[in-house]
């Protein structure tokens, strides 16, 4: 397992459609994927799942694959939080 912890920073957070992105981005990838913000563990595959963490700017997340390919899963996510799931 791989993790490591990344910070919100676009203004509006994690909505539907930065959700969308993960779910889009974390599917391509045969590694479970997951975030945990506070005591809730988010399967990144599932758009419910990631709305559930109401992650708001700021907010970091801890972020874990495990699986085949997790260094590129968590490669994939990273660079999306660093595009602010392109959103700009």
């Amino acid at each position: 397992m791989v993790s490591k912890l990344l910070k919100v920073t676009n203004e509006a957070g994690i909505h539907a459609r930065p959700a969308a992105a993960v779910v889009e981005t974390c599917s391509a990838f045969k590694s479970g994927v997951w975030f945990v913000k506070g005591d809730i563990r988010a399967n990144a595959k599932s758009i419910m799942n990631i709305m559930l963490l109401a992650a708001e700017y700021g907010s970091e997340i801890l972020v874990e694959a495990e699986g085949t390919d997790e260094t590129e899963a968590l490669a994939a996510v990273e660079k999306l939080f660093a595009e602010r799931f392109r959103q700009d």
